[in-house]
């Protein structure tokens, strides 16, 4: 058991360990809602929505390898293999969500600014080239991570990840050559050109909204706030970690505040249900039944409690009034 004080590693312990605890069950619910829509009938939004929840959930089924990390103060005490692995999976799954999240806004602007054309084009066919093309996307940019892993290992005057025993934290100057304008890039194409498209979808589509006097209150505002929640998670949750690029550029170094920086990254693997809640009438549908059948089994098993323990006094009660009549008849009879 890990003595967890709030500094250093230990909050990062922490957050890790309060994202996989609440991400993964509601990644799981919104996994089986997805899966059986898209069975049902396959819509774009539906299909984006399920490659998000699948991204999110192999990234929380990776993060206890990171726990494990945190816990052992940043060593790699586990199988080499696992740690390019880790972070591949970790990394890609993080610009995953940024590709998604702006495919589902794209996919709400083009619904309501352009209503008839989409309505008429859209298909699931789309949708399902765009999710090969994100993950290819992001998968081939994070490849860096093997192949800074394994750059030069032969190299005797730098420290490999074997002798170091950290897992892509520390880098020589020859690595750092190949890593830092990657970085770089990664900040530009997977983080900056889809906020940027992120940002104009959901400026115009709240305009729009505004404008239309027909919409109802309700439902304009659930989509204001959606759009509003999903700016909010790109700034929070993923431009500290994309700002240490820029900040590993300027002074040619790999941050060291940069695992803290994943922290915002990694709590949105916990963010990202409620953004799935207000965009599918699905999941809302299968959350509100299962906290339905929670609740009427929260309240049956309390039934049965209260009907067990009043029954437990019922016989108690019978019990003393047999003795009494018993030693009444006793005392009678003598």
């Amino acid at each position: 058991m890990v003595f967890l004080v709030w500094k250093g590693g230990s909050l990062v312990l922490v957050v890790y360990i309060i994202t996989l605890l609440i991400g993964f069950p509601a990644n799981v619910v919104a996994f089986y809602t997805f899966s059986k829509k898209v069975r049902q009938k396959a819509t774009p939004i539906d299909i984006l929505l399920l490659n998000l929840t699948i991204s999110d959930l192999i990234f929380l089924l990776f993060l206890p390898f990171k726990i494990k990390e945190v816990a052992d103060n940043m060593q790699w005490n586990m199988p080499h293999f696992l740690c390019p692995l880790t972070s591949f999976v970790f990394y890609t799954t993080i610009y995953n969500s940024t590709f998604f999240l702006t495919a589902i806004s794209v996919e709400r602007y083009l619904g309501v600014a352009f209503p008839i054309k989409y309505k008429l084009k859209k298909r699931p066919l789309y949708a399902m080239v765009a999710s090969v093309f994100f993950w290819a996307i992001s998968m081939a940019h994070i490849s860096i991570v093997y192949i800074i892993q394994y750059f030069d290992l032969s190299n005797t005057t730098q420290t490999g990840p074997l002798k170091r025993n950290m897992c892509y934290e520390v880098f020589s100057q020859e690595q750092l050559q190949v890593l830092i304008p990657v970085r770089l890039e990664l900040f530009l194409v997977l983080f900056c050109v889809p906020f940027f498209i992120c940002c104009f979808c959901y400026i115009n589509l709240i305009r729009i909204l505004s404008q239309l006097p027909s919409i109802k209150p309700k439902k304009c505002l659930r989509a204001i706030g959606l759009s509003l929640g999903t700016l909010l998670v790109f700034i929070v949750c993923f431009a500290p970690y994309n700002l240490s690029h820029i900040v590993g550029f300027v002074n040619w170094e790999s941050p060291k505040w940069r695992v803290d920086a994943l922290l915002s990254s990694t709590i949105n693997a916990s963010l990202d249900p409620i953004i799935f809640y207000f965009s599918s009438s699905a999941l809302r549908c299968t959350f509100h039944l299962l906290m339905k059948n929670l609740v009427e089994r929260v309240q049956g098993l309390f039934c049965c409690r209260k009907a067990l323990c009043s029954g437990t006094q019922k016989d108690s009660t019978s019990h003393t009034n047999d003795n009494f009549t018993y030693t009444h008849h006793e005392v009678a009879t003598n």
